[in-house]
């Protein structure tokens, strides 16, 4: 659902960089701990207050979570030289709310691609024998792989919610990036559930009150997401990028994901904005490819 921080693969003679997802920009504002924790606990606090406060989605049985947003990557060509921002375009998500059948995923300038459709494989009765077509099983709900009704069904006391999360991403992508650093990879996966899923309110709150609990968490007075709407960022670094989420000054409402250089190095100038997203669209759909219901 979302793209790994600090992912890189040569694609077609270019060396793609996908931490996140949003527009060209100025360089991001980086935040190496000022303001201290106590300010991110109280933020998220408020944030959390607000949530609670939010309506309840109305996904019916059967329907589709829908999710549009504005998205972008930077990337740096093969030769190398700088990372560059490309203008943001625009992704539309369609997840089964249960997980039965098959979503889909359409992104400007791109074919569309299926998601969570069973994956062929072929099995063999024994040596010599002639391979069975057959399918892979689908994986179960988790936290990194979220359905409406496993999100729904989240712990709302924020230990108990951190402590799954801890759980559930443990040992994912140990290679490097954020894999190496377990604190990491909560706030990464809370940030994509924000970002990716449709919560009750009651889990969103949970969700901010989970992530005060990370420690390096901080706050940041002013950033700007994928469709350029200014706010306050909650934020975290770690291997030399910040993660920051971006919430609307007066709401406190979830607008979006910036990832910026924290130090310089080939890819640019400490504050080079690798990703930014924004969401302006979370609904329920008939169906993939159909627009949400009003």
């Amino acid at each position: 659902l979302a793209v790994p921080v600090a992912a890189c693969a040569v694609v077609a003679g270019a060396v793609v960089v996908a931490p996140g997802e949003g527009p060209a920009g100025p360089p991001g504002r980086v935040s190496a701990g000022q303001p201290g924790p106590s300010d991110a606990v109280r933020f998220l606090s408020g944030a959390a207050l607000a949530a609670a406060a939010a309506p309840a989605p109305e996904v019916r049985p059967g329907e589709y979570v829908y999710v549009k947003s504005l998205v972008a990557y930077a990337g740096r060509d093969a030769a190398g030289g700088p990372a560059v921002l490309p203008p943001a375009r625009a992704r539309e998500v369609w997840l089964s709310a249960d997980g039965s059948r098959p979503g889909l995923l359409r992104e400007a300038g791109a074919a569309d691609t299926p998601l969570g459709s069973p994956g062929p494989v072929y099995e063999l009765d024994g040596p010599g024998a002639e391979p069975r077509k057959s399918t892979l099983g689908a994986e179960p709900p988790s936290v990194t792989r979220p359905t409406h009704a496993y999100v729904a069904a989240l712990p709302t006391e924020p230990e108990a919610l951190l402590r799954l999360v801890r759980e559930q991403t443990r040992g994912a992508g140990e290679s490097g990036g954020s894999g190496s650093d377990a604190d990491q990879r909560a706030f990464t996966a809370i940030g994509t559930l924000l970002a990716e899923t449709w919560a009750p309110p009651e889990v969103t709150a949970a969700l901010y009150r989970a992530a005060a609990l990370i420690p390096g968490v901080t706050v940041l007075p002013s950033a700007t997401d994928a469709a350029g709407r200014g706010g306050v960022a909650v934020a975290r670094t770690a291997h030399g990028e910040q993660t920051q989420w971006v919430f609307d000054r007066t709401t406190s409402a979830f607008l979006g994901e910036r990832t910026v250089l924290a130090e310089s190095t080939q890819a640019g100038r400490a504050g080079t904005v690798l990703g930014v997203s924004a969401v302006l669209v979370k609904g329920a759909a008939s169906a993939p490819g159909e627009p949400p219901r009003a």
